[in-house]
Order: structure tokens, then sequence, then C-alpha cells
């Protein structure tokens, strides 16, 4: 037989007052559109214990002893990569005997859960600095200066490459702690590279570069479709163009072109 769904506490408050207001157990299952017997088991329990929560009802005693859940969550601290297969050895070296599926309950009643991993850049504590830094000098920027920048960057699509995935146990709102991330780093692979822009008022021009791309295309790939992309935007005058240190970016030669024809470029920390 199906589980029938539970009453709102509001229906069973309501269930009391009409029976101390003097209505049968039949009229007041009338009103409220509910069978009888339904009705008395509420009136039952409020006569008993004067109240119409839930009870702490009985179940089978864990499985896992109290000093068992501060092991396995002690272990899932110390290292979130644990599997629970790893639990389980534990536990069974312990003398406990359990399933992967009770280690995943017992850490949900902990407030961990499985995870994937995040992945985040690899910061350096010089990376960590200069981006603090950035970060206070332009706390205060107005939002319009924010929607007079293009942001610009080159990607590659990897086609046949690889996502593998690991999972951690962690707490709510703890999946970028270092022990919950997977650091990445910029490297090559794939065989799509796009070079794209956007601001606040929509996307610019993307792409696709079929070279490699080195200092002088860069500067070709600006010139063909970086004052196209402001225009087909209406960005205001003084607009400010974004892109971060890659070589080719910082190279002399190309920020002279960009002195040239007089590009406001936005300062950018590492990483």
């Amino acid at each position: 037989m199906a589980k029938t769904k539970e009453l709102s506490k509001d229906t069973r408050n309501k269930i009391v007052d009409l029976h101390q207001a003097g209505k049968t157990e039949f009229a007041i299952g009338k009103q409220l559109g509910l069978k009888k017997s339904t009705v008395g088991a509420i009136i039952r329990k409020w006569k008993t214990y004067k109240t119409t929560d839930n009870l702490p009802r009985s179940g089978a005693p864990r499985k896992i002893s109290p000093r068992g859940v501060k092991m396995i969550t002690r272990t899932v601290s110390k290292n979130p990569r644990t599997t629970r297969g790893d639990l389980v050895n534990d536990m069974q070296r312990a003398g406990t005997k359990v399933t992967k599926p009770t280690i995943s309950n017992t850490l949900r009643r902990q407030g961990l859960k499985s995870c994937s991993t995040r992945r985040v850049p690899l910061l350096k504590p010089v990376h960590v600095q200069a981006c603090l830094k950035f970060a206070r000098e332009h706390l205060d920027d107005p939002e319009e200066e924010r929607e007079n920048v293009i942001w610009s960057d080159e990607t590659k699509i990897e086609v046949f490459g690889k996502n593998s995935t690991c999972r951690v146990w962690r707490t709510k709102n703890a999946e970028l702690h270092p022990k919950n991330t997977i650091p990445t780093v910029k490297h090559g692979g794939g065989n799509i590279m796009l070079w794209g822009c956007f601001s606040a008022k929509g996307p610019g021009r993307l792409i696709r570069v079929k070279e490699r791309i080195n200092g002088a295309m860069y500067r070709e790939i600006l010139s063909k479709n970086l004052l196209p992309s402001a225009r087909a935007l209406k960005m205001k005058r003084g607009w400010i163009f974004q892109h971060d240190n890659d070589p080719k970016h910082t190279a002399r030669a190309t920020k002279e072109w960009l002195r040239k024809k007089h590009f406001k470029v936005m300062e950018w920390p590492s990483q």
C-alpha cells in the first residue's frame, strides 16, 4: 500500500482546535476533507502527549557506532578523496562490517556529500598578492566603468580531450577549499583555436585561428576584429580593452601597436 501524505502542522492544530470547540470526529473530517480515523488518531495523540508534532520513531539501531562515525568523519576531513571502499575496509579492520550505502548515509548525516572537485588556477603566493592588490584597487569602481570594457581571450577546444572527474567528501559551501579542488594550468591540446571578445552590451566577433598564434598574428587579429567589434557593440568613447598576460599580448611590439592605435588597456594580474 502506498504511503499516505503527512498532514501539515497547521491541519493537525486545526483538528485539535475544532475538537476543543466541541465538534465530533465525523464533523471535523467532513469539514477538512479527512477520514474519521485520521482525525481520531490526531486527537488521541494530542490527548496522550499534549502535542501534534511528530514523535521520535524507534527504527533499527545504527550500524556504525558514534565512535565509528567520528573515525570516518575524521578520515575524510584529513583526506576528502578517501573512497567509500577505503572507509568500508577501515570499518572492517575495526570490527564492523558495513556497506558503501551505509557509509554514504552516515557521512550525509554529518553534512558531508560526495561532489566533483572544482578545477581552479594554480596560484602561487605572488599571484594571490597580485590578485588581492587588483581587487582592492578596483573595489569601488562604478558599474559604468565595467560596462565600457571589451574583454577578450583565446581558447583551445579539446575535441578528443579526456575530461576525468574526481570526487571528494565535503560540507556545503566548502567547494573551493584547497583539499576539495584540482589545480589546473594552461596547456596545449585540442584542434580548434578560437579568439573572441565581448562586453556588457553583448558578444563581439568570434573567429577560428587555423595557425599557431604569435605576436604578429595576434596583432593582425586585433586589427581585423577588435575595432569592428567595438563599433558593432556601440562602445562609448574611451572604451577599455582587456587581455591577459600571454607573452604575445605583452610583447614590446604588441604594446607599441596598441599605443599607436590609442587603445586603453586594462592592467590584469596573472592567473
